[in-house]
């Protein structure tokens, strides 16, 4: 599952890698009617593999509700897991086998830049500094001990998703990551990290500016306060 806003650049060949890693899986794209045309481009690569979906939103838009309704498409059609990733190749396809495999011992699989033969490549300090602190206040606040809690990168088996009550989010943007953790940790769904190697966006632009961090961080202090107010809180 793959949700996208502007990823023409970078979608079709995602696609190849992916169905060539993962051959037996299918390909959900999420789009939020993307302006650079992401959607066409799915939906006519779509017409000669039976394994490639798009779902195109036109009256939502927005990191997390793409997710959930990505993750609703996948429960609906009887997806035993969920593996959800970025479009820009930070995420590369070559970790999905990896990722699959550790799903068969853990509820939750999390690609992780700082497990051992983890790292990151072509991000600046400034940006590796960020993701640490980052790392470090989910920690604290999620009360997960995941090495790295930010990754976007996962596999959830079905189990998680019918539990978590998609329905109920109140995450809109990335946060949704940290929200899925919190909820998946208060039912005691387990979780692994598996090492990848995160590379930086090379094509297309990110969506991710200071903005947009600091909202994340402020939605993780308020789930943080309704935790306890969430099913299976406490």
């Amino acid at each position: 599952m793959v949700p996208t806003y502007n990823e023409a650049e970078n979608i079709a060949d995602l696609i190849r890698q992916i169905r060539e890693a993962a051959p037996d899986a299918d390909v959900l794209v999420v789009d939020d009617n993307s302006p650079d045309g992401t959607s066409p481009i799915v939906a006519k690569m779509a017409e000669s593999d039976a394994k490639v979906h798009i779902l195109t939103r036109t009256t939502e838009r927005g990191r997390g509700t793409a997710g959930r309704d990505g993750f609703k498409w996948g429960v609906a059609q009887g997806a035993t897991r969920v593996v959800e990733m970025d479009a820009d190749f930070s995420h590369h396809p070559r970790y999905l086998p990896a990722i699959i495999a550790a799903s068969a011992n853990a509820d939750i699989v999390v690609g992780s830049r700082y497990v051992r033969s983890g790292r990151e490549v072509g991000r600046t300090l400034f940006r590796q500094i960020v993701t640490k602190f980052a790392g470090v206040f989910l920690r604290w606040a999620l009360g997960v001990t995941l090495r790295d809690p930010s990754s976007g990168y996962r596999c959830f088996r079905r189990e998680v998703l019918e539990a978590v009550d998609l329905d109920s989010f109140i995450s809109t943007g990335p946060s949704i990551v940290s929200e899925m953790l919190i909820r998946a940790r208060r039912r005691g769904f387990s979780m692994v990290e598996v090492p990848i190697v995160f590379e930086d966006r090379t094509r297309g632009s990110s969506k991710l500016d200071t903005k947009m961090l600091i909202r994340t961080l402020a939605m993780v202090l308020t789930l943080r306060r309704l935790n306890r107010h969430l099913p299976g809180g406490g």
